[in-house]
C-alpha cells in the first residue's frame, strides 16, 4: 500500500468527494495517495498520477500502512450514503467509528502535520430540525445532543475524538460538518444516491422514456440546502489550512424544498411531470440548512455556485448514466 512520502493521504479517496479533492490535489502539484476499501474498478475516479491503493482502514495495521509517510490527512471514509440508506443501515453507519478511530490513531502514531475530519450535518439535535421552514442551524447547535440515528451518532462521537487527540496528544485536527454534498462523478443509483443525484435520474428516466410522472418520497415540503463538490473541496481546503479548532459548517445557505428541487431540474431537462408522493418512504428530518455565520466571520466566505449552476452540471452528467445504462 505505501509507496514512500506525500503530501497528502485522502482516506476514501475512491468515494465521490475524494474522487474529486484528489484531482484539485494533484492539480497543485502535491503528491497525493487515495484509499478505498472498495475494488479500484469500483472507484468513482481513478486518477493515474497518485499512488491508489485498496485497504480497509477500519483495521488499525492497514490504517496504519496507508497514513505512514504521509504529512497531512484527510478522513473522508465512511459507509453511508442518502436518507434511504442512513434510515435503514444503522449499524453500518456507526461502524465506521472504528475507521475514524483507527485513521485518528495512525494519524498520532506517524506525527501527521495536519488531520481533516469531514462530519456532517447530521450531527444536529433533531428537535432543531420540525420545520420546513428551519432556523438555519449554528455550529453550537449540535448541542444538547440528539443527533440523526445511527449516522448522526457516530459522526458527532468522532469529532468529540478528533478534539481530544487534538487536546490530549497535540494531533492537529480540523472538522468540517458536510451539508449535502452534490456533483457529477458521483454516486447516482443503487440506494445510497443522495437526493440531486436521485432527483436528477429520476427527470433523465422521463425524459429518455417520454412518461413524464415520477415518485417523491414524503410530501415534498421538507427543506434542505445543498452544496456543489467545487464548494466543498475547496472549503475543506481552506477549513484545514487554518487556525479554527472547533467543527464548522460547510454547506450552502440557499434553502429549497424537495419540491422546488424537482422544479428546478426539470426546467433544466425541459419538462414538467405529474408527481406522486410516497408518505411512507423515508424523509429525514423536516427542514435542515447552514447557518454560515461562523464560516464568513472567519474566511470571508461561504459555498456560493448557486443550486441551479450546479444542477445543471450535474444534470447533463446523470442524464449521460442514465442514457449509457440504458444501452
Amino acid at each position: 500500500m505505501n509507496s514512500g512520502p506525500v503530501d497528502v493521504l485522502v482516506a476514501g479517496g475512491g468515494g465521490f468527494i475524494g474522487g474529486h479533492l484528489v484531482a484539485d490535489l494533484l492539480a497543485q502539484g502535491k503528491t497525493v495517495r487515495s484509499v478505498d476499501v472498495k475494488p479500484i474498478d469500483e472507484w468513482y475516479q481513478v486518477h493515474p498520477d497518485a499512488q491508489n491503493s485498496v485497504g480497509d482502514l477500519s483495521l488499525l495495521d492497514q490504517a496504519e500502512a496507508a497514513t505512514e509517510g504521509a504529512r497531512e490527512v484527510y478522513m473522508l471514509a465512511a459507509d453511508m450514503g442518502g436518507m434511504g440508506f442512513i434510515e435503514n443501515n444503522k449499524a453500518l453507519c456507526m461502524l465506521t467509528v472504528l475507521t475514524s478511530t483507527h485513521m485518528l490513531q495512525a494519524a498520532q502514531k506517524y506525527d501527521v502535520e495536519r488531520y481533516f475530519y469531514s462530519s456532517s450535518a447530521c450531527v444536529y439535535a433533531a428537535d432543531k430540525q420540525t420545520d420546513p421552514g428551519v432556523t438555519a442551524l449554528k455550529e453550537s447547535d449540535a448541542y444538547p445532543a440528539m443527533p440523526e440515528d445511527g449516522y448522526g451518532w457516530e459522526k458527532l462521537f468522532s469529532e468529540r475524538m478528533a478534539r481530544h487527540f487534538r487536546e490530549d496528544f497535540g494531533l492537529t485536527t480540523r472538522m468540517a460538518r458536510y451539508h449535502n454534498v452534490y456533483g457529477p462523478e458521483g454516486t447516482w443509483t443503487g440506494g445510497r444516491e443522495k437526493a440531486p443525484a436521485a432527483v436528477c435520474r429520476k427527470i433523465a428516466e422521463a425524459v429518455i422514456s417520454g412518461k413524464h410522472e415520477l415518485e417523491i418520497w414524503g410530501d415534498g415540503e421538507q427543506t434542505r440546502s445543498f452544496m456543489y463538490i467545487d464548494d466543498c473541496v475547496k472549503g475543506s481546503q481552506m477549513i484545514l489550512a487554518s487556525d479554527l479548532e472547533d467543527p464548522i459548517n460547510l454547506g450552502s445557505a440557499e434553502l429549497v424544498s424537495i419540491n422546488q428541487l424537482y422544479s428546478i431540474v426539470e426546467e433544466i431537462a425541459g419538462i414538467k411531470c405529474e408527481r406522486k408522493y410516497d408518505l411512507s418512504a423515508p424523509q429525514g428530518v423536516r427542514g435542515r440548512n447552514s447557518d454560515n455565520t461562523m464560516i464568513n466571520e472567519v474566511f470571508g466566505w461561504e459555498p456560493s455556485i448557486s443550486l441551479a449552476d450546479g444542477l445543471a452540471k450535474t444534470y447533463a452528467w446523470v442524464y449521460d448514466q442514465v442514457k449509457r445504462a440504458q444501452g
